[in-house]
């Protein structure tokens, strides 16, 4: 009878620093503020995708992980759709951490 291999599925998530050339022209109206505004904030829609999975062997004593990369994102042009996708934002995070709780069944 051979003993099961456990599966680690904790992975750490990187973010990769290479930025598709949508993403670019969406963020470029932005750029100048960005560099200017050392406090700024931007809120905005983004999709990301998987960029590569790294699964250490079993002698490593490293996490495994996973890379993933912004393929798409939006900024809010104005106060209107920034709050809009704040209160979004507000949702699922109640929704993410409603398990266990009364808010539970209503989220």
């Amino acid at each position: 009878m051979s003993t099961p291999i456990r599966i680690h599925t904790d992975a750490d998530v990187k973010l990769d620093s290479k930025v598709l050339t949508d993403v670019g022209e969406a963020l470029e109206p932005y750029a100048a503020d960005m560099f200017k505004l050392r406090t700024g904030r931007w809120l905005g829609v983004v999709e990301f995708v998987h960029a590569e999975r790294t699964q250490p062997g079993p002698e490593e004593d490293k996490n495994p992980s996973v890379k993933i990369r912004v393929a798409d994102l939006e900024i809010a042009p104005d106060a209107i759709f920034e709050n809009e996708l704040r209160q979004i934002m507000r949702d699922l995070h109640q929704r993410r951490t409603a398990e266990g709780t009364l808010d539970e069944h209503a989220a």
